[in-house]
């Protein structure tokens, strides 16, 4: 793994944010240790989706085969990138040709750079459009990777709707949220994003990487 480069993609959940609290539960000073209770939306910052958060299925987030959450992945870069724009196939350019049917497909929007300003980050992401949703069930895509907090207009629930019930019902994996694709130097990488075992969960917050290496320096699973 020497010659790995390791990238982190996960946004940092911090009290404040939209869906994060925490309070202190023990101190060093009082109890000889510290530790804090936290409260977190199934769905903040960085998070994976289940089929149960839109009734697309019957998976929850303890059900997910952890084969599912790892594994190759290609990165299409999609800058500069208007607000409010719908990602088609085209968008995709060589990649719609190249895929590789059964791997991950990560969009590199750099959207995360507006995480701090919600009327752009929330309001005017862009979106998965009906076409490209079932050209990845067509595809098999396994996880889809995007940078925004959603794949689809958060204001806009029969668009919400219909585009996750796709994606979700078709078998594909979403993560959203997602962070510092632009660290990413090669067209493909070993991605993972790894949920906690929550039983009955509709999502989860997630530690998301890549190994921005050749594929003779991924992991063997």
């Amino acid at each position: 793994m020497a010659s790995s480069r390791l990238i982190d993609l996960t946004l940092p959940l911090t009290p404040g944010q939209r869906g994060v609290s925490t309070e202190p539960k023990y101190t060093v000073a009082r109890d000889g240790w510290n530790a804090a209770t936290w409260h977190l939306y199934s769905h903040a910052g960085t998070h994976m989706d289940s089929q149960f958060h839109f009734e697309a299925g019957p998976e929850t987030i303890d059900t997910k085969p952890l084969e599912k959450c790892i594994g190759p992945a290609c990165v299409v870069n999609l800058t500069p990138l208007a607000p409010r724009t719908l990602l088609t196939v085209a968008h995709l350019g060589a990649v719609a040709t190249t895929f590789i049917d059964g791997e991950s497909l990560l969009l590199r929007t750099d959207w995360h750079r507006y995480a701090s300003e919600p009327t752009i980050y929330r309001d005017g992401l862009p979106r998965i459009s009906e076409e490209l949703a079932t050209w990845c069930v067509t595809h098999r895509v396994k996880i889809l990777g995007v940078e925004p907090p959603s794949i689809a207009d958060v204001n806009n629930l029969p668009e919400v709707t219909l585009i996750h019930k796709i994606l979700l019902g078709g078998g594909v994996t979403i993560v959203e949220g997602l962070a510092y694709l632009d660290q990413l130097t090669q067209p493909r990488v070993f991605f993972g994003a790894l949920p906690l075992k929550l039983a009955g969960g509709d999502g989860c917050p997630v530690r998301a990487f890549a190994y921005d290496s050749p594929p003779a320096t991924w992991p063997h699973l």
